[in-house]
């Protein structure tokens, strides 16, 4: 806002009016206060009503002064114009171009700012007893949120009993969903209990979720968006409210997909808000309360971005949590695991001893001995035990494995050098009816994705002829693979990037069980020895197979600058542009 000498002028002599008053006002206060003692040993009652009134005159004076310096700098703005053409912003008389406050991304619940920067892809391993080749390059990370903790038992719970309210009579998605407690059951082991208990009792509501195969982490992660951006939507009035959409807790509110929402295809009676964002469009209806609105739009910043799991690259970099050992662009100290020092004890005084992750230490000494229990866990931990690392990461090393994102291969340097992952599958959305850009839904209200055919926009006159060639929507979902294959029914191919590689049918089961389904896992566990807990060590696992120490917790893109603490540190100064007055 840019102000002209009269305007500041003005300013400073209302300021200066306002000391002066408040000075004047700290002398009453001072009289006032020597009376109300006075009062107050004469009589409470009287020593109250004073009281409430010397209250009153000073809520009164302040909202007066504000309202007073709220109408003085409105009546010196303008409205923000185009840099390029000049025209006003946030205008109708205008066309309703808008200009959409810049401002950072904000981390979703259980999330933590993770600011990237470059580190050695496997440089942390000291030993290679897989010969699995454990490349030591050099690589780049985007800032990203990463949760705090692994997913427990009690939040994998909310997301079961979000899928019995909403689909009451869909007994195959719920059975679909449920962690397979049967990777407790051993042969040769009294794990049985665990079968029942361990993800149902209270006793381990705060124990990280297990027996959950990638397959079903990605259906959480999709989940969690629509739950949290739904959420938002409610309790900012975006949407009808919690109380409103569910009549007073007497209904359940429809299913809400994020991404149908943004294709305004989540509109009409009983879902519009009572406090939808304004339409500025000139074009723009007049709705049953008078008023043009319209639903929240990604440019606005409300919503969140998509949950996921952490890429293979990104867990490796937060789990080394190098931040707290840089000084200057300099690693002052490497790390083998996520804390400093080559061993697994802590070196502080009033912990000294104490093992600093849940792990086998040996063949058969899983906890220690009774009475001085080294790691105070047999099986797995409470996902909030032991030390966080320095990234506010709790458990990147040891309690349970966890899966990421990336498709399984031996050797890792083909990757990219910013942000390397191995798995991308493009989809686009299949459409339902192309002439008003309407996305199909499957049986439980999510939008249908199809393979992507090319890497670049369509040109519109191959766009026109796509849309008329688009699939219809199978309302059942019958015969369609959630998780296909990039390219499913295609012989063997392989690529340095992986992406035409499946199944080689005459060595897989052979001499091989790497194919497009092998997903990474890392971190180690409470099964496992301390080597598996440095962060460069990896394993795999099909996509649709599960463990008991295998878990997973979720990450999400940062958008915007990638400094998270830029606070005490020289920057250039970004001057802005210079304001524009037609003449």
């Amino acid at each position: 806002m840019v102000f002209n000498k009269k305007k500041q002028n003005e300013i400073t002599k209302f300021f200066l009016l306002r000391y002066k008053a408040n000075k004047i006002y700290l002398q009453i206060i001072k009289f006032k206060l020597d009376y109300c003692i006075l009062v107050r040993s004469i009589d409470p009652t009287l020593y109250l009503i004073d009281v409430l009134f010397k209250m009153r005159r000073i809520l009164t004076k302040y909202y007066l002064a504000f309202w007073v310096l709220g109408a003085l700098l409105s009546s010196c703005s303008n409205k923000p114009r185009s840099e390029k053409t000049g025209i006003k912003y946030n205008d109708k008389t205008t066309g309703g171009y808008q200009l959409f406050r810049n401002k950072k991304s904000a981390p979703g619940p259980g999330l933590i700012p993770i600011e990237g920067g470059t580190f050695v892809f496997g440089g942390s391993a000291d030993q290679d007893v897989q010969f699995d080749h454990i490349d030591r390059e050099r690589r780049s990370i985007s800032s990203f949120y990463m949760d705090e903790t692994e997913v427990s038992n009690l939040q994998w719970r909310d997301y079961l009993g979000w899928i019995r309210l909403h689909y009451p009579n869909d007994a195959e998605l719920y059975y679909n969903a449920l962690p397979d407690t049967l990777v407790w059951r051993r042969p040769l082991s009294a794990n049985e209990p665990y079968v029942n208990s361990y993800f149902r009792h209270t006793a381990f509501q705060d124990y990280p979720v297990v027996g959950v195969t990638w397959e079903q982490a990605n259906d959480y992660c999709n989940y969690r968006t629509d739950a949290v951006n739904e959420n938002i939507l409610r309790e900012t009035g975006r949407i009808a409210d919690w109380k409103t959409a569910s009549s007073d807790g007497k209904k359940v509110p429809d299913p809400f997909n994020t991404e149908l929402y943004l294709n305004n295809q989540y509109r009409g009676k009983g879902k519009d808000g009572k406090n939808m964002i304004p339409n500025l469009s000139p074009t723009a209806k007049v709705g049953a309360n008078g008023k043009a609105t319209r639903p929240v739009r990604q440019e606005d910043g409300i919503l969140k971005s998509h949950y996921r799991l952490p890429s293979e690259a990104e867990w490796e970099y937060a789990a080394l949590g190098l931040q707290g050992n840089t000084q200057n662009e300099n690693i002052t100290e490497g790390k083998m695991y996520p804390w400093n020092g080559m061993g697994v004890r802590s070196p502080k005084k009033q912990t000294q001893g104490m093992i600093l992750a849940n792990f086998k230490r040996g063949v058969g000494d899983y906890s220690g001995v009774a009475g001085s229990l080294n790691d105070k866990a047999d099986i797995t931990a409470p996902v909030r035990s032991y030390v966080p690392n320095d990234f506010g990461l709790y458990n990147m090393a040891g309690n349970v494995n966890e899966w990421t994102g990336d498709t399984y291969r031996q050797i890792r340097e083909d990757g990219d050098d910013l942000n390397p992952f191995r798995g991308n599958l493009n989809t686009n959305y299949r459409m339902s009816d192309p002439e008003k850009n309407i996305m199909a839904k499957d049986a439980h209200g999510n939008p249908i994705k199809d393979p992507a055919t090319s890497n670049k926009k369509t040109p519109y006159n191959q766009l026109l002829i796509t849309k008329n060639q688009t699939k219809t929507a199978n309302p059942s979902g019958a015969n369609e693979s959630k998780y296909p294959s990039s390219i499913d029914g295609k012989p063997y191919n392989p690529d340095q990037r992986g992406y035409n590689d499946t199944v080689n049918t005459v060595l897989y089961g052979r001499t091989t069980l790497v194919n497009d389904r092998s997903k990474v896992y890392k971190g180690g566990s409470w099964n496992d020895m301390a080597y598996w807990l440095n962060p460069a060590t990896r394993r795999f696992m099909d996509q649709g197979e599960s463990s008991a120490d295998v878990g997973f917790r979720c990450a999400m893109d940062m958008d915007g600058q990638a400094e998270i603490h830029p606070e005490g540190k020289v920057h250039f100064r970004i001057k802005k542009p210079k304001k524009y007055t037609p003449k």
